[in-house]
């Protein structure tokens, strides 16, 4: 009898012990740090993923070792019938649990996308389907639809003024039409009533501003000069003189690893070559600054009309007002590229 006994609590504390030890691989598995980060640390659903298909790509990339318990969470959790597409931060040692339920509410990672200087709104395309899930197509059908630019008072030239660089914080999955329509609502938000009233002091439009910014830009990254560059380029409208800026012939060519303009470049037939043509371009020939645009609407009041870069590494200019001082500036840099070897 008392041997009966002890089998049968040695069976109860057999059982209980089993049971305890299931229940622990179950809580470790459903509560325990089990995820694993993939190589990219973000995980991607595409838009119109499947259950399936998330399951697999989670097997696939080695966030989840297996699927048994994937399926029985989803399942309490009603996963299946609501996926959503987007980009998932997962760490190492994140729990099943909180796995799913962040894929299940779509608690996305958002995208900071980095926007500095462009040139073409082919790059911006592709800048865009670098870091998001719309390829650069349905960017570029964005950009050439007539409605989106009545929508925006732009033109084909003008397109690009809507683009000031900065970081922008949106969902990987954004449309294409709605990631330009926050450029276009950033780009509002950047013209406020001061910086228009600038623009209207100097006689400009804010689109106006912006090309004449982009030419600095492309001029010079010093800081110091880029006010005094566009006071040249204010005094030579404002006499009717052609601005003759080399980066425009660069643009106007498509050639943007010219080092160096040479005669026989100034005569390339385009509206945006500034040696043909009097005035500002139609449109910019590159994203600029935010500094270089106030630079532009805060340039100081100078009887510059010519300047061109010293003869030295520093990337600064020499300014002057007489045309026989420009030239003597001009041919000492000549020179200077001579000496280094650049054609």
């Amino acid at each position: 009898m008392i041997t009966l006994l002890r089998m049968k609590k040695k069976l109860i504390f057999g059982v209980l012990f089993i049971v305890l030890l299931v229940g622990g691989y179950v809580a470790w598995q459903v509560f325990g740090p089990t995820v694993s980060a993939p190589e990219s640390k973000y995980f991607y659903i595409k838009t119109g993923t499947g259950y399936n298909d998330v399951r697999q790509s989670l097997i696939d990339q080695k966030i989840i070792s297996s699927t048994y318990f994937f399926d029985l969470l989803s399942k309490q959790l009603k996963y299946a019938g609501k996926v959503k597409a987007g980009r998932y931060q997962v760490k190492n040692g994140t729990s099943l649990l909180s796995l799913l339920r962040m894929l299940r509410s779509g608690n996305q990672a958002p995208v900071n996308l980095v926007i500095n200087k462009l040139r073409l709104k082919e790059d911006l395309a592709q800048k865009i389907a670098a870091n998001f899930e719309c390829d650069s197509a349905s960017v570029m059908d964005v950009l050439n639809d007539a409605e989106t630019l009545k929508r925006f008072n732009v033109n084909n030239n003008t397109l690009m003024t809507i683009v000031v660089p900065n970081t922008y914080s949106m969902l990987w999955n954004a449309s294409a039409e709605k990631i330009i329509n926050k450029l276009y609502s950033e780009k509002e938000k950047f013209w406020n009533t001061e910086r228009v009233n600038k623009a209207k002091a100097l006689n400009l439009t804010p689109e106006q501003v912006y090309t004449m910014a982009s030419i600095v830009e492309e001029e010079t990254n010093k800081e110091p000069d880029k006010g005094l560059i566009a006071s040249v380029y204010m005094n030579r409208i404002n006499t009717g003189i052609k601005l003759q800026a080399d980066p425009t012939v660069k643009f106007a060519m498509k050639n943007f690893g010219l080092k160096r303009i040479k005669h026989v470049h100034l005569s390339y037939d385009s509206p945006f070559n500034t040696y043909q043509h009097a005035g500002l371009p139609p449109g910019p020939i590159c994203t600029p600054s935010t500094k270089t645009i106030d630079a532009v609407l805060n340039a100081p009041q100078t009887n510059y009309i010519y300047f061109v870069a010293k003869p030295d590494w520093s990337g600064l200019s020499n300014f002057c007002q007489s045309y026989e001082e420009h030239l003597v500036n001009a041919k000492n840099y000549q020179h200077f590229l001579d000496s280094v070897g650049i054609k």
